[in-house]
């Protein structure tokens, strides 16, 4: 690695790390919003307990979801954020095709 490139990484981290001390600011900041689970479930129409089966979770953990005592995490709140914006692709894939299952 030449001079310039390690001058550059080693400002970076200095400047990584007076942010985590927070003697300097970001210089942006991203705010992820939980998604709105009961709402989503709202739009497909479906009861609880449905729509627990629909993503292959228990209907607690939805409840859980639902009234804010636990939020989604991973695959799950990707899982969900797809259901949001692409129901039609959710409904393809659970939707019996009416061919043999893969085994």
């Amino acid at each position: 690695m030449n001079d310039e490139l390690f001058a550059e990484l080693l400002e970076s981290v200095r400047e990584g790390g007076a942010i985590l001390r927070g003697e300097r600011p970001p210089s942006r900041t991203f705010v992820v919003k939980e998604p709105d689970v009961k709402g989503i479930r709202e739009r497909y129409k479906l009861s609880q307990s449905q729509f627990a089966s629909l993503l292959g979770i228990s209907v607690k953990t939805l409840q859980n979801w639902e009234q804010g005592r636990r939020v989604p995490h991973g695959p799950a709140r990707i899982l969900l954020q797809v259901a949001a914006k692409h129901p039609e692709a959710v409904w393809d894939v659970v939707r019996p095709s009416g061919r043999a299952a893969y085994r």
